[in-house]
């Protein structure tokens, strides 16, 4: 057995490059199908239970947990197989094909037909989630830990801005989401799965499958090795501790970051009543700080520490719900302190710069920060870990405050992200960056 140690060096550049692009790619799928154009109008024309959504919006919510449920059952084991294999290129392919198509298929999607929606929503968002984790498996391969943080920062900034492009192009050329504009809006699906399928490619051309090659297995074989990895790693994490406690902070944290991803837009049109313009604004204007986020803490990560970055990530996210929760109170103070008669779709913007730094550092630093502390040689398990619990994360986060507006209404169910983000940031305190680390780089497979 051979301990298992991070690479001394940088990967090739184009490497770096090509792993970063599926970012590029995939953020195309999360912004178009996910938080702007087909969650909107999932709720107000496919369902359209107007005035206030609330079964729509609920039904959006149970498609979304079904699917992050199928992902978490998944993930370890896939990441288990792939070790053992050297296969995760394949597995990542294979996620990639099944969003393509899935999300193609949308477009046959009437307005009333509810239930095909909610099958394709579920397969295509499965396969673009454990995806997430597929390519994240790789991040260990491309340089020494101090490196992980300006990397993951680069695919998390590349992703931001695949998915303004992606996006700019879909509002420019399909309009508004309306039932009277329905037979252009419905092309979003087959747009959304074209863009990732043409971006991801240089992913599949220079992203490189390191280890050993191992005999192939029939697929009971795999099956059954992959399910005893799994039960052998999880009484192996006891030595993990740092990973572990790290991992619950992830939980807590990207619950309330899918609650943003999925409910900010439906948000902005359902509470705040923004005009079509307000929209493209928000839009743009995430999506740019989003990008400067992930850039700018992933460098501050090789002088900081990811611990420290990631807990002042989970900071402004506190200051970026309390300014979404509080619209309306900071309209009424800015009209009376500083006599501006803004309107409260204007001062929401003032939110979507705070939640666009805090959207792509969080979770660029939290990325990094597993990478820091996974064994090289199980880093397709360690991070299928990590998936089960951004996914478990999310049916958590997502069906809560489904279940919490369809109480009180989506303008207070927002406050639930705030207990969720202060329980991330008391969650990550015991961890301990360098011990973590040491104990990745002497585990033994």
């Amino acid at each position: 057995m051979t301990a298992s140690r991070q690479p001394a060096a940088l990967a090739p550049r184009r490497e770096i490059f090509g792993w970063a692009m599926f970012d590029f790619a995939n953020q195309g799928y999360t912004l178009l199908i996910i938080t702007v154009v087909f969650g909107d109008l999932f709720t107000r024309v496919i369902v359209g239970d107007a005035p206030d959504y609330r079964l729509g919006n609920l039904l959006w919510s149970v498609a979304l947990a079904v699917s992050y449920v199928l992902v978490v059952f998944a993930s370890p084991l896939c990441g288990a197989i792939m070790d053992y294999s050297r296969s995760r290129k394949r597995f990542l392919f294979a996620s990639y094909v099944l969003t393509v198509a899935t999300t193609c298929l949308l477009y046959f999607v009437e307005p009333g037909w509810i239930l095909p929606a909610m099958l394709l929503l579920v397969l295509s968002n499965f396969a673009y989630a454990i995806g997430e984790g597929f390519i994240a498996s790789f991040l260990p391969d491309l340089g020494p830990r101090s490196a992980l943080g300006w990397i993951s920062g680069l695919g998390w900034a590349l992703g931001y801005i695949g998915g303004l492009v992606a996006t700019a192009f879909t509002l420019l050329l399909l309009g508004d989401v309306s039932l009277e504009n329905y037979d252009r809006i419905r092309w979003v699906g087959p747009f959304a799965g074209g863009f990732f399928l043409l971006a991801a490619i240089p992913t599949f051309l220079w992203l490189r499958e390191r280890g050993i090659w191992r005999p192939v297995l029939s697929s009971l074989a795999l099956l059954r090795m992959g399910v005893a990895r799994v039960l052998a790693t999880q009484h192996a994490l006891a030595q993990f501790r740092d990973l572990r406690t790290l991992l619950v902070s992830v939980f807590f944290a990207m619950a309330g970051i899918y609650i943003i991803i999925a409910f900010s837009f439906i948000y902005g049109a359902q509470v705040i009543g923004w005009d079509e313009s307000v929209r493209v604004m928000m839009f743009i204007t995430v999506q740019i700080t989003a990008a400067v986020g992930a850039l700018g803490f992933g460098h501050l990560q090789s002088r900081l520490g990811a611990r420290r970055v990631y807990l002042l990530t989970l900071a402004l996210w506190l200051l970026a719900i309390l300014a979404i929760w509080q619209t309306p109170a900071l309209t009424r103070l800015a009209h009376s302190l500083l006599g501006v008669a803004w309107q409260a779709q204007h001062v929401f913007l003032f939110a979507g710069v705070l939640s666009g730094l805090s959207l792509g550092s969080s979770q660029s630093a939290a990325r990094a920060l597993v990478g820091v502390l996974t064994p090289h040689a199980k880093a397709a398990e360690f991070f299928g870990y990590w998936g089960m619990a951004t996914k478990a994360a999310a049916v958590f986060g997502i069906f809560g405050l489904g279940l919490v507006q369809w109480l009180l209404g989506l303008a207070d169910a927002i406050v639930f992200c705030l207990v969720l983000f202060v329980l991330a940031m008391v969650a990550v305190l015991p961890v301990n960056e360098n011990r973590g680390a040491a104990v990745a780089d002497a585990w033994e497979d």
